[in-house]
């Protein structure tokens, strides 16, 4: 994989780049946000590893400025806030998953080989939609009427399986299973995933599409 790792904790960066190069991985390293910026908007990258607090500019803003520009890499965040609201709030930002300091090196490697293994939308001829949402798996365009959805490669995989899976209910053992496989994170993370995919797909004044039945699984289906 060739990684961009940006982060200004010299001693972690230190440990990151070291146990990914020495698996072979090749790595680039940025100490600030905005030279992370500059690196992940020029290059193309597998995967990019990014601390949520950075001078320059911090993480959340790294990501939202890619995501801005159409880069769709995958983003995994490094963060020590571990509370839902603040979890939501790098998801919306465009990140694709978290890993919550202090954490094991080997997490970070399962982690983002989950987000590079499935940021690849399988393609199919079919627009798949239920109602006014469309999601054309040629393109990886997500519209909702006239609007133009910008999602992470998470989002998109959660939502192609709930429109290639309408009406019916999916558990969340199979959507937990479509994106991370064995290497399943905890179960509140489906549902931060989830929240996010609403939260995009669902503007107010919309018809609520996403629903979800607790402790089951989630159904997008226009009633």
């Amino acid at each position: 994989m060739n990684i961009l790792l940006i982060e200004d904790n010299r001693d972690l960066a230190r440990n990151i780049y070291e146990f990914f190069q020495r698996k072979g991985h090749e790595m680039d390293l940025a100490w600030d946000g905005i030279s992370g910026l500059h690196l992940a908007a020029s290059n193309e990258y597998d995967v990019l590893i990014l601390d949520w607090m950075l001078p320059g500019i911090d993480g959340l803003a790294v990501c939202r400025r890619l995501r801005e520009a159409g880069r769709h890499v995958p983003i995994l965040m490094l963060t020590a806030r571990d509370t839902l609201n603040q979890k939501i709030e790098g998801l919306k930002s465009g990140a694709d998953d978290y890993v919550v300091k202090p954490f094991a090196m080997r997490e970070v490697e399962t982690r983002i080989e989950a987000l590079v293994r499935r940021s690849h939308v399988r393609a199919g001829d079919a627009v798949l939609a239920v109602g006014d949402l469309s999601f054309n798996t040629n393109t990886l365009r997500v519209m909702r009427g006239q609007r133009q959805i910008e999602l992470p490669p998470i989002a998109l995989k959660l939502l192609e399986m709930l429109l290639r899976n309408s009406p019916r209910v999916v558990r969340r053992e199979e959507l937990e299973n479509e994106v991370w496989g064995e290497s399943a994170p905890d179960r509140e993370t489906l549902r931060t995933h989830i929240h996010s995919l609403r939260h995009a797909i669902e503007l107010p004044g919309e018809k609520p599409l996403l629903k979800t039945y607790r402790g089951i699984g989630y159904q997008l289906v226009d009633e």
